[in-house]
């Protein structure tokens, strides 16, 4: 059925829209990490003379290096131990039937709608008792409690629509539960498992409270810690420039992270979603 041209119009110019709106936020960004002295005052959109001395002066005031590099550990730890333990944990929920399977999974989903001020203080007596305090350790334990609920979630919807058949010719053919895990479903799950390890990364890439709370030291600081630690040459100066240029620097590699896989997380969170 052909569309009106009105109604094609009005389509265009909501897509327009929603485009300026999720976009102009991050172009003001680099604009401003671009821009000098009092140019950053300017109304225009773009600098005259475009410098890249904010992103040189970040390097050179603190070791920002260390700080992404800290960052990607973080994250990336607490990706792995997600994926680790939701896999298992997944199996047991989605293909496994036992007594209290669905209080247990409303427990999972409840505790990551816990804000983190409510458990900072417990949380906090924890990683001081495993002597992780002032340690990377510290932040990707505590990053799981909003990671894995949110990878286990996703991967029993998964686990609930593989097929039952394949499950029983595995297990008819002596393969153990590790082997049907690991060596048949989770070839079938990469599209999920795209998708939520790419999100939860996200999420404990940009984690500032328990990174504030659990280190202490410069040595231990991530990328959010590093950004919010930037100041200027005196207690009334805020330096935009900087701010905006470790802005950019911390936003480019996700959302090349996202260009990149953006077809494995639409199947990803999609796939599950549907029966049939």
């Amino acid at each position: 059925m052909k569309k009106h041209p009105v109604e094609t119009l009005l389509y265009y110019l909501a897509v327009a829209l929603v485009m300026v709106i999720s976009l102009f936020p991050f172009f003001y960004t680099i604009s401003s990490s671009l821009k000098r002295g009092s140019e950053l005052f300017s109304t225009s959109l773009w600098p005259e003379h475009p410098s890249f001395s904010n992103y040189a002066k970040l390097f050179q005031d603190q070791p920002f290096g260390d700080y992404l590099l800290n960052s990607v550990l973080v994250s990336g730890g607490a990706v792995l131990l997600s994926l680790g333990v939701a896999v298992l944990a997944a199996y047991a929920l989605g293909r496994v039937s036992f007594r209290g399977r669905g209080v247990l999974m409303m427990t999972i989903l409840g505790v990551s709608m816990f804000p983190q001020v409510a458990i900072l203080s417990g949380l906090f007596e924890l990683v001081r008792g495993l002597g992780l305090y002032d340690h990377l350790g510290a932040l990707v334990l505590t990053d799981l409690i909003f990671t894995l609920p949110f990878t286990i979630w996703v991967l029993v919807t998964f686990m609930r629509e593989l097929p039952k058949e394949l499950e029983e010719a595995a297990l008819m053919d002596g393969a153990g539960v590790f082997t049907l895990i690991f060596r048949i479903f989770m070839p079938l799950l990469l599209p999920a498992l795209a998708a939520t390890s790419l999100l939860a990364f996200i999420g404990a890439w940009n984690e500032f409270l328990f990174a504030l709370t659990f280190t202490i030291s410069p040595e231990q600081r991530t990328v959010p810690i590093a950004i919010s630690m930037i100041s200027g040459g005196s207690s009334f100066e805020l330096p935009w420039g900087t701010i905006m240029a470790a802005s950019v620097i911390v936003t480019v590699p996700l959302i090349l992270l996202v260009l990149l896989c953006q077809r494995q997380i639409v199947s990803g969170l999609t796939a599950g979603a549907v029966k049939g």
